[in-house]
C-alpha cells in the first residue's frame, strides 16, 4: 500500500454577519451617527418641484409620462404635483429652509386639504392651524372662519 499525501488548500473569506462589527473583538469601531431622517412630505416636496423642472426642460412631456416613468397612477402623481400649488412661503417651511424644521413632521393628509384652497392667504391661515401645529379641533374652526377662501 502506498501512502501519499496530499494537501489541499482551500482560501475561505468570512464576511462579518449583518450587524456585527468586524475586526478583533474588544476593539470599538468608532459610531457613525446616522444621518437625520428626512420626514416624507419634505421628500414629496422636492420630487414635485423636481417633476415639474423636468416637464418645464421638455424632460416629459406630462404628468402621465412621469406617472409611467414613477410606477405610480396619475391620481397618485396628481397628489404630489398639488404640492406645488402651496404658498411658497408654506413650501419653504415643508422643505426646512426657514432654519426650523417643521415640528417633527407634517403627514401629507394635513397638506392636502390646505391645498385644497387656491388663494395663497386662505392656505396661510388654514396651515397655522392644522393639526402638525396644533389641536385637530382648531382646523375645524378655521374651516369655519373662512368662508372667503371657499
Amino acid at each position: 500500500m502506498k501512502n501519499t499525501d496530499r494537501t489541499l488548500q482551500v482560501e475561505i473569506t468570512l464576511a462579518p454577519a449583518k450587524g456585527r462589527r468586524s475586526g478583533p473583538r474588544g476593539t470599538e469601531a468608532p459610531m457613525v451617527a446616522e444621518p437625520p431622517r428626512i420626514p416624507r412630505i419634505t421628500r414629496l416636496m422636492a420630487l414635485a418641484i423636481k417633476f415639474q423642472d423636468m416637464i418645464d426642460r421638455g424632460e416629459v412631456r406630462d404628468y402621465a409620462d412621469l406617472a409611467r416613468l414613477g410606477y405610480v397612477t396619475r391620481a397618485r402623481l396628481t397628489q404630489i404635483m398639488n404640492l406645488n400649488l402651496l404658498a411658497p412661503d408654506i413650501q419653504e417651511e415643508i422643505l426646512g429652509f426657514g432654519g426650523e424644521t417643521i415640528m417633527g413632521f407634517a403627514a401629507e393628509r394635513y397638506v392636502r386639504p390646505v391645498v385644497s384652497y387656491p388663494a395663497w392667504d386662505c392656505q396661510r391661515r388654514v396651515w397655522a392651524c392644522s393639526p402638525h401645529r396644533a389641536a385637530a379641533a382648531k382646523v375645524a374652526s378655521a374651516h369655519a372662519l373662512l368662508p372667503d377662501c371657499a
